[in-house]
């Protein structure tokens, strides 16, 4: 088609674009358009890793390693490395190790750094949304050096449909971030011996020192083909007689890059534990660490075998090449077709087949090394349950390294078959003089076959994104019910928001000046299992949130002008059995005079045969029985400093506990103490049902001599003594209930008596 247009009334004129438009254009023409296909994927990248932050994860994830590096990137928000709670017992976080300097987090800073990065810049998802985005730009950038734009490219959108890097897109752990830092190390890389310059060579060893600074173990992994790429072509070149000094300026570069990495990660060591040689992990658990033998952590015990480590590690290869990457077996058959297209195929790759060679090599490198390493065989839960642990729902994340050269491969592959058909296709279309048939329509018919089998493989790669997700929702839904009592009216639970992941609050007039008890489902920890729930490293910004049953008045007495609450549930803490919690928050108060007195009264349910009470502190016990089994039990418990008196109507002392026909009885009280009263009802020779009353209480110094404080009691119903429902949720039948009172009582008539209501 010319440029030229003709008038029918005269001569052919020329009529030029104007000069902005043509200027506009050969700016289009220019474009890379490798690079603005990487930049679009880059964006898109990192807009799935907020939605999948935002809808997917709003109260994290199973696994609980997320609230510690938040909490450990909100350390460091704070220009620390240790956390210092006030009340050390009741705040110490999940993996967070104890020292005489304060308590630290057992991973190392650089996930934590980066993740603070985004905070810093307007909300922690964002730090999802950058390593979402650098990974596939690396990618692409990785295809391209090894192949094409084309194959780079379509690498990159394989990535973004594989189910792991989905999942993991918004998820706060370190694992698509190691891979970031590692592709990153590849890129630089392979474009430093394809260049030769030292800027690339440089870059290189800053990143295989960041991967490694972030997680050594996996960055060593990935590295090892091109650690032994280096050395061979360095050891070629002295062996021929003539040392290439550019090689050698290219080597030694690299390896300082490498070596600062390692030399930080080592001093960061020598800070926190002492020892540069002990990583934060294993001054946490000492046997938690890699090879075979026993390995064990916080009472998780196992004789980890090579067989076992072989056994456990095909069973994780199994799930991530059958589900976790692109379109699944589709997805790794394509990356197999590819790997042997790179390696046996003529002129695939101008640069030879080294080059992509060692990217298929770290398939051999990272799985045969993650064998020594038990925490594949952790992740799997039950080896004969397909459905179990956490590599159900976040996939076998040791492996993450993985996806990249499997959507390279693929993409690789696809790129081939699409010339060979393109080209099959323009070859049938000539006659016999040599003509094209017809060129328009079988270009047209090439686009019709590549954008339907797009499309085919596209809904079998959403499919599988799908499938891995939906599970990962109905944890989310469960964790919505469960969490809805801790979120003041018209706000988001932690990070339902787009840039937000900070905690609920909780408090009067929803300022969030509250101090919230939490209970212990899976021991003395905070952020496990409640890992939205987390506090600011000065307990000064928001909800503060202690560790339940554990030093309460201490926590109290830390904080005296915070609201109290206890946050309570009902059912089992197990977010994939399909059972929803019921939960509560409920008010706690404050009582201190010189008695604090428990009054209580138990429903006894008709049929009841009989009903025994038993008040334990520390150091005792003491038994009472009701004479009447009809209608409810009343007591009262008054703990005075050193003692407590428990005394009530139709009660009587159990045989050996007291004097006969004593309705009083009392037993000792320490300084600090915790009352427990049981009320056990016996509905049949083997049935019944307890009621739970427990309240601390401790001894204090008043103007006018010694008192006691206390705080308002946790009430339950136990249907059975492993499954205790708190009243606030209890949905018991009627005829069945508790109702108790803690008050203060002073016998100076100046000052006012406390009660709360439990």
């Amino acid at each position: 088609m010319s440029d030229d247009s003709t008038d029918a009334d005269g001569p052919t004129t020329e009529h030029p674009a104007p000069s902005r438009l043509r200027s506009a254009l050969s700016s289009v023409d220019s474009v890379d358009r490798g690079r603005l296909a990487a930049l679009c994927l880059a964006l898109l990248a990192a807009a799935v890793a907020l939605l999948v932050a935002a809808e997917l994860f709003p109260y994290r994830s199973l696994n609980h390693d997320e609230g510690v590096y938040l909490q450990q990137a909100e350390l460091l928000l704070h220009g620390r490395l240790f956390l210092r709670p006030p009340v050390e017992e009741a705040f110490r976080p999940w993996f967070f190790v104890e020292s005489d300097r304060g308590l630290y987090s057992k991973y190392a800073p650089v996930p934590a750094a980066v993740f603070a990065l985004g905070k810093a810049l307007g909300g922690y998802p964002l730090a999802l949304a950058g390593v979402a985005a650098g990974l596939v730009a690396g990618v692409v950038a990785l295809g391209r050096e090894l192949f094409d734009a084309r194959v780079g490219a379509l690498a990159g959108a394989l990535l973004l449909l594989t189910p792991l890097f989905v999942v993991h897109s918004g998820v706060y752990l370190p694992y698509a971030l190691t891979t970031a830092l590692n592709v990153a190390f590849a890129v630089a890389y392979l474009r430093g011996e394809r260049r030769g310059t030292l800027r690339d060579a440089a870059a290189a060893g800053l990143a295989v020192g960041a991967a490694f600074f972030s997680r050594p173990y996996t960055a060593v992994l990935f590295a090892l083909p091109f650690v032994a790429h280096a050395g061979v072509t360095l050891l070629g070149s002295v062996r021929r007689g003539r040392l290439d000094r550019s090689l050698l300026a290219r080597r030694l570069v690299t390896a300082a890059g490498g070596t600062a990495g390692v030399l930080a990660a080592l001093g960061y060591n020598a800070v926190v534990t002492g020892d540069p040689l002990v990583f934060p992990y294993l001054a946490f658990a000492p046997s938690d660490g890699l090879g075979f033998g026993r390995r064990a952590i916080l009472g998780h015990e196992v004789a980890y075998t090579p067989e076992l480590g072989v056994r456990a590690n095909a069973l994780v290869l199994a799930d991530l090449f059958s589900e976790w990457v692109v379109a699944g077996r589709v997805g790794t058959v394509l990356a197999a077709l590819g790997v042997a297209l790179a390696l046996l195929g003529r002129s695939v790759v101008p640069g030879g087949r080294v080059r992509p060679g060692l990217l298929a090599a770290t398939y051999l490198t990272v799985a045969a090394g993650n064998v020594a390493f038990w925490g594949n065989y952790n992740v799997l839960g039950a080896l004969e349950d397909g459905s179990d642990g956490l590599v159900h729902y976040l996939g076998p994340y040791y492996h993450y390294d993985l996806v990249v050269p499997t959507a390279v491969f693929a993409a690789l592959v696809l790129v081939a078959a699409a010339d060979r058909f393109r080209r099959g296709v323009t070859a049938r279309a000539a006659d016999r003089d040599g003509r094209l048939l017809d060129a328009g329509r079988g270009r047209a018919f090439v686009a019709l076959v590549l954008v339907v089998c797009a499309a085919a493989g596209g809904a079998v790669a959403v499919s599988a994104v799908d499938e891995v997700a939906d599970r990962d929702a109905a944890v989310t839904a469960e964790y919505r019910a469960a969490y809805a009592p801790l979120a003041d009216e018209g706000s988001t639970a932690a990070g339902t928001s787009l840039f937000s992941s900070s905690p609920p609050t909780v408090g009067a007039s929803g300022e969030g000046d509250a101090v919230v008890f939490v209970p212990t489902p899976y021991g003395p920890w905070l952020n496990h299992p409640f890992q939205t729930l987390r506090n600011d490293a000065d307990y000064d910004d928001g909800t503060v949130y202690a560790l339940g049953d554990t030093r309460e008045l201490a926590v109290a007495a830390a904080f005296p002008d915070r609201d109290l609450h206890r946050y309570v549930y009902a059912g089992s803490w197990v977010p994939t059995d399909d059972s929803t919690v019921r939960a509560a928050v409920v008010p706690v108060s404050r009582v201190s005079g010189e008695r604090a007195v428990l009054d209580a009264s138990f429903d006894l349910p008709e049929g009841a045969e009989s009903a025994t009470v038993r008040v334990h502190a520390d150091d005792g016990s003491t038994y009472l029985v009701a004479t009447d089994a009809e209608g409810s039990i009343s007591l009262s418990a008054a703990a005075a400093p050193g003692r407590l008196t428990v005394s009530g109507p139709g009660l009587e002392p159990a045989s050996g506990s007291g004097e006969e026909g004593n309705a009083s009885v009392s037993l000792p009280l320490t300084d600090d103490d915790e009352v427990f009263v049981e009320v056990f009802v016996e509905t049949g020779p083997a049935s019944g049902f307890s009621y739970e009353v427990v309240f601390p209480v401790e001894r204090i110094d008043r103007p006018d001599g010694e008192g006691v404080r206390a705080l308002s009691p946790t009430v339950e119903r136990c249907p059975v003594p492993t499954r205790c429902v708190p009243r606030a949720v209890d949905d018991s039948p009627s005829g069945v209930g508790v109702n108790a009172t803690l008050s203060a009582v002073s016998d100076g008539a100046d000052e006012p008596n406390e009660s709360a209501d439990g």
